[in-house]
């Protein structure tokens, strides 16, 4: 399985994020696994049998308990967890009406692919968070047995039919369009949370460089698929 960004050094220059700005990350990570727990619920109905259609389901289950998780935590730093998820539900939902998966194969590269850059961002993003905040928002991000599933899954059908290669490698494609516009707009809804990544790369020229890890990442995973083409 491509290992996507690592995870990067943790930056310890004395940096103390506002409570605001880990409110507006933790309120996208939140509005996020409970689009994923929607999603995920969904495309479990377009398995081809039911030991797949159950794993789905059960990685369904984890979203939701991630979600409980980031609310915890909002709720302890004096938030509310819907008014912090509520700025990021627009731009959320937009990716996802525009990337509605046509069939079961088509959901898989979604999860691996699309979920899999949205994963690098916010990695990348919470190397400034205090070590708490950061363990929680690398905890929760996407469970790498979904990934391996989905990889496998996806191998295997290419394997049986190469024909479909073509067809997922535009889709891929598409989606790395999609998730980088998205995280554009996702970090413009809240200032806070533009501060953390300008933070975290530095400048502007460290926010390009950002964009270069996760698109080289995505490459990577296109690559593991056989989808590279």
């Amino acid at each position: 399985m491509a290992e996507g960004t690592q995870d990067g050094p943790v930056i310890d220059d004395g940096y103390v994020p506002p409570t605001e700005a880990v409110v507006a990350l933790l309120g996208v990570l939140a509005y996020g696994t409970l689009v994923a727990f929607d999603r995920i619920a969904a495309d479990a109905r377009m398995a081809p049998d039911l030991r797949r259609r159950a794993m789905h389901s059960a990685m369904a289950a984890v979203e939701i308990g991630n979600y409980q998780r980031l609310a915890d935590r909002l709720t302890e730093l004096g938030a509310d967890p819907d008014g912090a998820m509520a700025p990021f539900a627009g731009p959320l939902d937009a990716y996802h009406d525009s990337t509605q998966p046509r069939d079961w194969l088509e959901g898989l590269v979604k999860a691996y692919v699309g979920d899999g850059i949205a994963d690098d961002f916010y990695r990348e993003v919470a190397r400034v968070l205090a070590p708490r905040d950061r363990e929680l928002v690398l905890d929760v991000l996407h469970d790498t047995r979904y990934e391996d599933f989905a990889s496998a899954e996806i191998r295997a059908a290419i394997a049986a039919d190469p024909k479909v290669a073509n067809r997922l490698a535009l889709w891929a494609r598409r989606l790395m369009g999609e998730a980088l516009s998205q995280a554009q707009h996702v970090a413009a809804e809240r200032d806070e949370l533009t501060m953390l990544v300008l933070h975290g790369s530095g400048d502007i020229a460290g926010v390009m460089d950002l964009i270069k890890r996760l698109t080289a990442a995505h490459t990577d995973r296109m690559t593991s698929l056989g989808l590279n083409n």
